[in-house]
């Protein structure tokens, strides 16, 4: 007899499932340098280039994630154009209580509570660690979601908040910032070394090989690992959202609503604001889009809760 997958199942398939993903991210850029290197260059060398192009890659990674550690969730609610509420809102009372009640049963602090003053079903969470979370929800779904539904939603991003998602999801949009400026940099370095090198020197080749590899790391492979991270992570926020609201059917029937009307105005020209939503606020659905989507198709996320 088939075993039931129960809500524990998911959660430490999803988090294992990520751990790998996220080891791939150095690994695969590591050897996309060497191999490319390696064309131009003998082994030995084409090593010690790959070391010294991703240590100080690995540094600035650093350095800039600590800077969006220390802004990105007030940029991130000022580009929603959120507002904060409290407990002594008499307008808004009623949502303050239900994430307090939600967090409560997460066994997380109470994060702070924002408003989207926008039709549009939607929400997110961000924030360095889970003392200083927001959660942010749009009127919309304050307005057509019922008490469970909203439960399951504030629930889900609540697990986001618990299972430090928001720290993952921060690091991969660095590391790709980063990865996308380095190339930029190398690219203008090729023009200076070809007119510079003398006929035995190669620098100029070796410097396109280099550039060549982070390329394809960010046309190709970073793209597909952030789809792919990003899935695993909503389907893990899904999973312990419904654990922690014992309700996977609140949760499946909330997504149904949401996925008719997630658009909004503010976040539409915001691309890297779509993986931190519970739906993609953008509205863009196209081929290409719904392939490389960070989200998953909303029909298996609705058919994996209502097997929990």
């Amino acid at each position: 007899m088939k075993k039931v997958k129960t809500v524990y199942d998911h959660i430490r398939s999803n988090n294992i499932k990520t751990a790998i993903l996220v080891i791939l991210f150095p690994v695969i850029f590591i050897a996309l340098v060497f191999l490319f290197t390696w064309i131009v260059a003998p082994a030995s060398d084409a090593i010690n280039i790959a070391i010294g192009v991703a240590a100080p890659t690995f540094v600035i990674c650093m350095i800039w994630m600590l800077i969006s550690w220390a802004f990105g969730d007030s940029m991130m609610l000022h580009m929603a154009n959120a507002h904060q509420i409290n407990d002594n809102d008499a307008q808004n009372k009623y949502i303050y209580r239900l994430v307090e009640n939600v967090a409560l049963a997460a066994g997380l602090p109470t994060p702070r509570v924002y408003i989207i003053e926008e039709s549009g079903l939607n929400a997110f969470a961000t924030g360095r660690t889970p003392a200083d979370a927001t959660v942010a929800l749009t009127r919309g779904i304050i307005n057509k979601l019922d008490k469970l539904e909203l439960e399951g939603v504030i629930a889900h991003e609540m697990s986001h908040i618990g299972n430090r998602d928001i720290r993952l999801e921060m690091f991969v949009i660095t590391g790709l910032g980063v990865t996308v400026f380095i190339s930029d940099m190398i690219l203008h370095s090729i023009t200076h070394a070809s007119h510079a090198r003398d006929e035995k020197d190669n620098s100029a080749a070796v410097l396109f090989m280099v550039w060549l590899a982070f390329f394809v790391f960010n046309l190709i492979i970073s793209p597909l690992l952030h789809m792919a991270i990003s899935r695993k992570r909503e389907f893990a926020a899904d999973a312990t959202g419904a654990q922690i609201t014992r309700n996977p059917a609140a949760l499946a029937s909330a997504l149904r609503k949401i996925s008719d009307n997630p658009n909004v105005a503010s976040l539409s020209d915001r691309k890297s604001m779509a993986a931190i939503c519970i739906a993609n606020p953008t509205g863009k659905k196209s081929l290409v889009s719904e392939l490389m989507a960070t989200h998953p198709p909303v029909e298996e996320r609705i058919k994996r809760l209502e097997s929990m």
